[in-house]
């Protein structure tokens, strides 16, 4: 018989306001964001007073405003979160080698080797990272990396949530379609329309169904909706790119949109490629999109320079093949094999 395993997904609670107000107490109370404070720019994230106006992540600045005069809107500070997650990467590090970042603020751990119970290892972690840190952290339990990452959303703020492997089947079933990810508002409403609303719901469609109704989306969903997740956690693997992507609540209407995201992404990128991939030669940069109709579609060159004017012409690329709104954006690089290879890409040869 298969080992069941045991994964832990740790996401901090509003990471970037939390570390913010941990600098200014001052704010705790108050509606406060971090990110571009123009017009056109983006917000990362906010805290839980701000999001009791309907703010969110990736909202435009000025649509928040208009939700919430009085905002405070904070600079983005990449040094200091990083810091504060490498403190906190080291505290994963207690517990377990088997840890799969997804970004500054989360990251998959697999501690099915350790006899201790994954629900008191997760508390363990959670308490040793207000303590170290003054930040609080949500978690999920589970036998695999989707349920995980679901229920580590399920009581936050600062909450965790177990769910045994006996339960796995159950608790998918009474989950909300647009609890599974990459189901979005206009995805939903058409779910609603054939009379879908739970994933209980969802499992009694056919595949070949879900295929005429989502394209190849609909084979992901066969398996999403039935809890059914096989992937490793993979930990100290040798990267060949380095991205970030950002699947949106509301999806993103036009072209000027899509590029105030494109900015605050790219400027993520080129810290992410500061700190931990500096001395890498680069090949390629793209930008990936995922429309409303659940399409794909990726743009690239080759390029060892990661500049925001060659991102954008992706964009602009990409985006022309559909022109649909947006329902997630991506933008990375893919590093080449040798510097050799790469000054060979440089020189066009």
């Amino acid at each position: 018989m298969k080992a069941t395993r045991r994964i832990i997904h740790i996401d901090m609670d509003c990471f970037y306001a939390a570390v913010e107000m941990r600098e200014r107490p001052e704010l705790k109370q108050k509606p406060m964001a971090v990110g571009g404070s123009t017009g056109r720019g983006v917000l990362t994230t906010c805290n839980y007073p701000a999001r009791a106006y309907g703010i969110r992540s990736a909202m435009p600045v000025f649509k928040a405003r208009e939700l919430c005069p009085q905002l405070i809107i904070l600079p983005v500070r990449f040094e200091l979160y990083r810091s504060v997650s490498r403190q906190i990467r080291e505290i994963f590090k207690r517990y377990t080698d088997q840890i799969e970042p997804l970004s500054l603020d989360e990251a998959y751990l697999d501690v099915s080797h350790l006899k201790q119970r994954g629900v008191d290892i997760a508390a363990e972690i959670r308490a040793c990272i207000q303590h170290e840190t003054g930040l609080t952290a949500s978690a999920g339990i589970a036998p695999n990396k989707l349920i995980a990452k679901i229920a580590s959303d399920w009581n936050k703020p600062d909450g965790q949530c177990v769910v045994h492997p006996s339960r796995g089947a159950a608790f998918m079933e009474t989950l909300p379609v647009r609890r599974i990810w990459g189901i979005g508002p206009k995805s939903a409403a058409k779910l609603a329309e054939l009379g879908i609303e739970t994933c209980g719901q969802l499992q009694l469609l056919e595949q070949r169904e879900l295929v005429r109704h989502f394209g190849s989306f609909g084979l992901e969903l066969y398996q999403l909706c039935r809890g059914i997740d096989e992937r490793p956690v993979v930990a100290n693997r040798i990267r060949k790119s380095l991205s970030n992507e950002h699947t949106f609540q509301q999806d993103l209407e036009s072209l000027n949109d899509c590029r105030a995201v494109l900015r605050r992404q790219h400027t993520e990128l080129l810290e992410d490629l500061k700190q931990s991939a500096a001395d890498r030669p680069i090949a390629k940069l793209f930008v990936k999109l995922k429309f409303s109709d659940f399409q794909r579609t990726t743009a690239e060159i080759s390029s060892g320079q990661p500049a925001f004017e060659s991102y954008d012409s992706l964009l602009r690329e990409a985006w022309g093949r559909s022109g649909k709104s947006v329902r997630l954006l991506g933008l990375g690089v893919r590093f080449a094999e040798s510097r050799a290879q790469a000054e060979q890409l440089e020189l066009g040869l």
